[in-house]
């Protein structure tokens, strides 16, 4: 579920929709947390599917650390990439603001996190764009994303948290663990797709 304060935008012919801010969201607060209704799809079910839906599940997920393909009920599917991006998954699986983020802002994310198949060309419009999001960027990049996310995390009991309810029981355990004491940070690296699955994930795709 995405954050309350957020809606749906559309931007243009090439771009499509993004999702913005109605509200100033402050650095700290989570703007997308996995609940109970978000869609599932396991590799072996995602090659039962027609190609035309495959590439809709392709467009609208993103691949998590077991190889599902998730795609939310909501409008956080329409969460576009930046790499300055203003959110950034975490290790514990939901998203949040490393800023703060002004009322009309855009709301953008990392992809790299999200396990991809192949290389992405992005268009951010600024002087540090990759301009392509390659599958190995999880391993270059993830020490950088850790430490904006740590940073932005000694924010996180000082802003009001709508999704907070909506957090899995075990995962608000280990997230307070975290608040208590640091050295319990849960890395984002913990969202890889490693080992066998991705290689036989990317296999079936017939991507690699």
């Amino acid at each position: 579920m995405i954050h309350p304060d957020i809606e749906l935008r559309y931007i243009n012919d090439a771009i499509g929709y993004g999702v913005f801010a109605k509200k100033r969201i402050p650095e700290g607060t989570i703007t997308y947390i996995r609940d109970s209704l978000e869609i599932e799809v396991a590799p072996a079910d995602f090659q039962k599917h027609p190609p035309v839906m495959q590439q809709a599940i392709d467009k609208y997920s993103y691949i998590d650390e077991r190889g599902y393909r998730i795609v939310s009920w909501d409008i956080a599917k329409y969460v576009n990439h930046c790499c300055q991006c203003n959110t950034i998954s975490t290790g514990w699986g939901f998203e949040f603001a490393i800023r703060d983020i002004e009322a009309g802002e855009q709301i953008t994310d990392e992809y790299g996190i999200f396990n991809l198949e192949r290389e992405m060309e992005v268009f951010c419009g600024n002087s540090q764009c990759r301009k392509v999001i390659r599958p190995d960027d999880f391993d270059r990049l993830y020490p950088q994303w850790d430490a904006r996310i740590q940073q932005s995390m000694k924010k996180f009991e000082q802003v009001a948290q709508p999704l907070l309810p909506l957090m899995d029981a075990q995962i608000r355990e280990e997230l307070e663990q975290y608040l208590a004491d640091p050295s319990h940070y849960k890395s984002v690296y913990s969202l890889r797709l490693q080992g066998q699955t991705a290689s036989q994930l990317f296999r079936n795709n017939g991507s690699r």
